[in-house]
């Protein structure tokens, strides 16, 4: 009888386990879906920004500060951090606070 219950209990403690990896995982998933969401947006309002304002304007340099700050949640977050550009996860904190200037932007524009 003791053998099992000793089964029974080492069954169900072993469900128990393997159910909250499965919502552990689960949860960095969905912080996963919610970083690369907010750096996407982030993204996208500079490119709007430069597009309609200009890449020096306020507006620009504002959605740089927002995707910067974006970027950094990301990391903080999941020790990597997406490229929206790219369509690919980072693993090195590598990103450039300015790797935009190519972007809407030319060095004859100021003539």
């Amino acid at each position: 009888m003791t053998q099992r219950l000793d089964s029974w209990l080492f069954g169900r403690l072993f469900a128990l386990i393997a159910l909250a990896g499965m919502l552990g995982l689960s949860g960095q998933v969905v912080r996963a879906d919610d970083c690369q969401r907010r750096v996407e947006q982030a993204d996208h309002r500079l490119h709007e920004a430069i597009e309609h304002r200009g890449y020096q304007s306020e507006e620009a340099e504002h959605a740089r500060h927002e995707l910067r700050e974006a970027r950094e949640r990301c990391w903080d977050e999941n020790h990597r951090w997406w490229n929206a550009d790219q369509r690919r996860w980072h693993s090195d904190r590598d990103w450039d606070d300015d790797d935009h200037r190519d972007y809407g932007h030319h060095d004859d524009d100021n003539r």
